[in-house]
């Protein structure tokens, strides 16, 4: 069975993710476990005994808050709990706290909810930016102001390299859940492999879902996330999958950020994304 581990630090924000996660599990038979990550600070004036049981004493607090969390999540869904677990995990790294659990678990997702779009966010990271761009567990980013939708249509934004692979993994995603896929191309004019009977053809070759293509023009006056929001307007997908090329250097980590990193500050509808190669 997939399983989706689905963070959470109790804000409003981070209720999006769960509430993406439970309609994904009612759609499918995903095994959700709800995770926490927190840490404690021992005051420099306790001895070991006593702090280990205080720490014991509030870890037992944070996991019935985290129920209880979980449970009003479901309760405003209208949705009955079932088949998910709720975990929490004693880290100073919320985001390496994560990954480490999702890894040695093996999540199939990881969900958390996204904020903040600020340039000081962008450089020095959060953590769903740390997680899409190290993570090897593909992270699903699901923005604040998601309400529960049935997942019907998926928008697959794709560059056409290693074109296999990629579209091995969102049919992957999406047949389990009965959504119609639709793959989006942008034109450059340096681009050789623009022409859609070719690509379609290979499409049918790698899988015999149904994926409806888009090759749009890249328009070179707006952005590239300006681009992508006015196809995703034209479209209206209930969710977008990037693939994203984590082996960059520090330089271009700074100057030339992630696209799907970048992107995921600003979508309005939850992203996944994988990991290139």
């Amino acid at each position: 069975m997939k399983k989706i581990l689905v963070t959470t630090d109790f804000s409003a924000n981070s209720k999006a993710a769960l509430r993406f996660a439970i309609q994904l599990a009612s759609q499918y038979k995903y095994e959700l476990t709800f995770f926490h990550s927190f840490h404690i600070m021992k005051p420099t004036s306790w001895n070991d005994t006593f702090f280990k049981s205080f720490e014991k004493s509030e870890s037992i607090k944070i996991q019935n808050r985290l129920l209880r969390f979980v449970g009003s999540v479901y309760k405003g869904m209208g949705i009955v709990p079932s088949n998910f677990a709720c975990v929490i995990k004693s880290s100073f790294l919320t985001d390496i706290n994560i990954m480490e659990y999702a890894a040695q678990n093996k999540f199939s997702f990881i969900a958390i909810g996204k904020r903040g779009d600020g340039q000081h966010s962008k450089i020095f990271g959060t953590n769903t930016s740390n997680l899409i761009n190290h993570s090897d567990v593909p992270v699903i980013a699901v923005p604040n102001t998601y309400r529960r939708n049935k997942i019907s249509k998926i928008l697959y934004a794709s560059d056409l390299i290693n074109l296999k692979n990629e579209v091995e993994k969102v049919v992957d995603f999406a047949k389990p859940l009965k959504a119609n896929v639709e793959l989006l191309h942008f034109k450059v004019p340096s681009d050789v492999s623009e022409d859609s009977k070719i690509i379609e053809n290979n499409i049918k070759k790698i899988s015999n879902y149904s994926i409806k293509l888009h090759l749009e023009k890249f328009e070179f006056s707006h952005t590239l996330i300006s681009n992508l929001e006015k196809e995703i307007k034209k479209s209206a997908p209930s969710m977008m999958i990037m693939f994203t090329q984590q082996n960059r250097s520090f330089f271009e980590k700074i100057f030339l950020s992630s696209i799907s990193s970048e992107y995921s500050f600003k979508a309005k509808i939850p992203l996944l994304i994988f990991k290139k190669g």
